[in-house]
């Protein structure tokens, strides 16, 4: 079976207010606290475009290799529901803002982060198109209650071709689609808050055959959950192919405490939208450096190119510049990009000290980054500070204290002290006096005589094992290259 996977993508546009209204727009207001009469749909009132919302659409598609049209037209799209109180959604439907682009996304070969394939997936379009309302069912009163709140919020859909194949791609195509957009800050795209919000299309086939039916899954508000559907999706359609049955032409559900998908509704008797031109917005007209009229006002128009030569740079570009300045792996190039604020940490670290960089990213991905998602925190709310933690692996490569130490030396409990106070308070510098541990080197060697004949026949191994008895002794305070070279020296007398 050939799995086939096309997704559509809602993204709401990161603008003050909505996309024809000056309404505010703001996360968990109080319902029908930001609505204005065009949001209500009250007789007489008319949609004014919001430029925010277009130029964010535009350097969307810049960003995502598409073409823009200078000409795009808005249409509306009937349905009826509670929660849509025209009964219509104004959207792009016939000539889109921006067309034919690509995305390019990685993912690793078997769960390995050392093996990453790089992968495209083509975008058919761009579209600006405005949010409906939210229905809340209460199933106890029986009653559905509506928050117009987000009626009229300016979304971008980008709807990408069915080339993917999995859910491990879909959602790898996702979160590189997400990182774009909080580069870009057209949205903030954050999945929580549903301000990204995925609609996966998925069918199979056998090879050489024509695609089979396609079912929908809807509103799929994780990258996790958007992996699980597409992949049990496929999964049930095989199963139903090959025990006799055949597929819905409808749409579904992913109910994640189940992690399944559910039936919502048939698509068989296809939806007429009885799409029409929006007769109350003239064609969107865009410029370009050689199309702009001279004597035009400047606030008056957008400039594709003037969007363009501000475009900030794109992850992808981001990463490589990360591997080539660093030294670093690609795949923590990844790391340090998915984590918001990681990167600029890392190179903020990497500044002020003298560990070298491979090094350095050790520190931050296995030590500090664990330590983050131990406590559920982000970058921003660590206690410790690209300042602290430099401080500390400059101890380090000074050779005053060894890496155990400096992980004992638990940054985050410092409570506004330096790290070199820490290693005085809890007593973790390097054990400077030789003799000292000489007498320590010897003690070890005298409580393990098997160990020793061993070393003695040949086994050099074992030596580790005798380094690392020493500095259990020494709580992590001695030097294992001067331990190494005072066994051995004993060893050989």
């Amino acid at each position: 079976w050939v799995p086939v996977v096309g997704l559509e993508i809602h993204a709401q546009i990161s603008s003050n207010s909505k996309l024809f209204s000056g309404s505010q727009v703001q996360f968990a207001a109080p319902p029908n606290s930001l609505v204005s009469f065009f949001d209500a749909s009250l007789p007489g009132t008319l949609p004014v475009l919001n430029r925010r919302c277009v130029e964010a659409a535009v350097m969307t598609g810049l960003a995502l290799n598409c073409s823009i049209n200078k000409k795009s037209l808005f249409d509306r799209k009937h349905y009826f529901y509670a929660d849509l109180p025209a009964g219509y959604q104004i959207t792009q439907q016939r000539v889109p803002i921006a067309v034919n682009g690509c995305l390019m996304y990685s993912l690793c070969i078997d769960n390995k982060m050392s093996q990453m394939v790089t992968k495209t997936v083509r975008i058919k379009q761009i579209q600006l198109e405005q949010d409906s309302g939210k229905s809340l069912h209460d199933d106890t009163r029986s009653q559905t209650l509506v928050d117009l709140n987000r009626a009229g919020v300016g979304l971008m859909e980008v709807v990408m071709e069915p080339d993917m194949c999995c859910g491990e791609e879909a959602a790898a195509a996702v979160r590189e689609l997400q990182l774009i957009l909080q580069t870009l800050g057209s949205s903030q795209a954050v999945m929580a808050e549903g301000q990204l919000r995925v609609d996966a299309n998925v069918s199979v086939h056998h090879p050489g055959e024509p695609y089979g039916v396609r079912t929908e899954v809807k509103n799929i508000n994780s990258i996790r959950f958007l992996a699980k559907a597409v992949d049990y999706e496929i999964q049930r359609q095989i199963e139903e192919l090959e025990n006799g049955g055949t597929i819905l032409n409808e749409t579904r559900a992913f109910d994640s405490k189940l992690g399944c998908t559910v039936p919502m509704r048939d698509k068989e008797g296809k939806q007429d939208y009885r799409f029409m031109p929006e007769p109350n917005l003239p064609p969107l007209i865009l410029y370009d450096a050689k199309s702009l009229p001279a004597n035009m006002n400047h606030q008056q128009v957008i400039n594709i190119d003037w969007i363009h030569e501000r475009l900030p740079e794109l992850p992808s570009v981001k990463r490589e510049k990360l591997v080539e300045q660093y030294g670093i792996l690609p795949e923590h190039s990844f790391t340090l990009l998915n984590e918001d604020g990681l990167a600029e940490f890392f190179e903020n670290v990497v500044k002020q000290t003298q560990m070298k960089p491979r090094k350095v990213i050790g520190w931050i991905l296995n030590d500090l980054l664990s330590y983050l998602k131990q406590h559920s925190l982000t970058v921003k709310e660590s206690p410790v500070s690209s300042f602290l933690l430099a401080d500390l692996l400059n101890l380090l490569e000074k050779k005053e204290i060894s890496s155990t130490a400096a992980k004992q030396a638990k940054l985050w409990k410092g409570e506004g002290k330096t790290p070199l106070e820490i290693v005085k308070e809890q007593k973790l510098e390097l054990i400077q006096d030789q003799k000292e541990l000489e007498q320590i080197c010897q003690a070890v060697i005298d409580g393990r005589e098997n160990e020793v004949m061993e070393i003695k026949a040949g086994n050099r191994k074992v030596l580790n094992k005798l380094i690392g008895l020493v500095q259990r002794r020494t709580q992590g305070r001695s030097n294992p290259v001067l331990v190494k070279q005072i066994l051995e020296k004993k060893l050989s007398e």
